[in-house]
């Protein structure tokens, strides 16, 4: 009995078999033959990847200009800051300013604060009574995320922050976030006015988002950083408190415009969150 060869199979159980793959193992075996090259750039193949893994559901109906870039987007995707939540004190976070009494770590809710939203996060960086600001470089190529793929699909990255008062002292917290070039040139940046919160607050987490999209290309650093002081000007750590972090790259989605909803009340010195870009970026108090 002749052996089958494995090209003689019809191209929907090729399809299937290669679905079972691991993508960097695909792209191997795309010379093999025409065949193979024609299944392996065929965006039924990764959508169907896609969905074994969990990246989509059966009722997926958002459009996807290219699925292989989809897929591997998706596999990369995961919070590119190191020690988000301070469960490993100040590791990985380069201080940039470290005034008053400097940066310290406390538990969540801390001393006239409130709880998280999220219960999985039980810490968080507390500032003092003069300028503190910390920050992280992310190197995007070391990170996964190779030249072409950052010039010519230029994904979406999605950074967000969280921060909150303490109830009994006002406080100020900046946040800068930059693209750069592999020169370290500001391709593009996110600096919104510093957000100054009133004495007697009610001490509730704030979410601070953006999103960069369509930037130029070249990008291949994130530079994320975020501080503050107290405006009391009270021994100890009584500025703004962080946590949770992140920045994220994602597929480019089609978006619908941002609902009123995520802009704040401009209530205890927020005002100037009235006045950022939209529907990009956002303040979201919780």
């Amino acid at each position: 009995m002749a052996l089958l060869s494995i090209n003689e199979l019809p191209e929907n159980i090729l399809l299937e078999v290669f679905t079972h793959v691991p993508a960097c193992q695909l792209l191997r075996y795309r010379p093999v033959c025409s065949l193979w090259r024609d299944l392996i750039d065929a965006a039924t193949l990764w959508k169907r990847k896609c969905l074994r893994d969990g990246f989509i559901t059966e009722h997926w109906d958002q459009p996807v200009a290219d699925w292989k870039v989809f897929f591997f987007l998706c596999s990369l995707r995961r919070n590119l800051l190191r020690n988000p939540c301070a469960e490993e004190n100040m590791m990985s976070w380069r201080i940039d300013a470290n005034g008053g009494d400097r940066w310290k770590v406390e538990s969540i809710p801390g001393g006239h604060g409130t709880n998280f939203p999220d219960p999985r996060v039980k810490k968080y960086f507390v500032t003092s009574f003069e300028s503190c600001l910390k920050s992280q470089l992310v190197d995007l190529k070391a990170e996964g995320y190779w030249k072409e793929l950052m010039d010519t699909v230029r994904p979406d990255i999605t950074v967000t922050d969280w921060f909150a008062a303490r109830a009994d002292c006002g406080c100020t917290y900046t946040i800068q976030v930059q693209l750069l070039s592999a020169d370290y040139i500001v391709l593009a940046s996110f600096k919104p006015p510093p957000v100054t919160i009133e004495q007697w607050s009610d001490a509730r987490w704030t979410e601070v988002s953006h999103t960069f999209s369509d930037y130029p290309p070249g990008v291949r650093y994130v530079h994320f950083q975020h501080g503050g002081k107290d405006t009391q000007y009270w021994k100890g750590w009584y500025g703004p408190r962080v946590t949770n972090s992140s920045v994220i790259i994602s597929p480019k989605m089609t978006r619908n415009p941002a609902p009123a909803t995520t802009q704040p009340e401009t209530t205890q010195g927020q005002e100037a969150a009235a006045h950022l870009p939209s529907p990009h970026c956002f303040y979201k108090p919780f």
